[in-house]
């Protein structure tokens, strides 16, 4: 099923939106499936667009360094997490 560019912006916010009001922790991928109520291969495909567009950051390796196998971690990156702040204090945010 396609989903419209407007459906795959308000999830695109929904997603930031949580992981700005999680910073600075890094959230698995699963973890933002449930929070945004959405199937879990479906989010993975959306954070792999936002991560090449340089909004979030992808964390591959566990806090000992070790490379996790299937899993990955994301957060907001720090340029996002700046503009994000910023349009908060103004009441809104929007991608374009």
């Amino acid at each position: 099923m396609k989903i419209s560019n407007q459906k795959k912006e308000k999830i695109y916010e929904q997603i930031l939106l949580y992981l700005f009001q999680e910073n600075p922790k890094s959230i698995f991928t699963a973890h933002i499936a449930k929070e945004i109520a959405r199937d879990e291969e479906f989010i993975k495909r959306i954070l792999k667009e936002l991560k090449e567009k340089d909004f979030i950051i992808e964390i591959k390796k566990n806090k000992e360094g070790i490379n996790y196998l299937k899993r990955s971690r994301w957060k907001l990156s720090p340029l996002i997490y700046e503009l994000y702040s910023k349009k908060q204090e103004k009441g809104s945010f929007k991608l374009s």
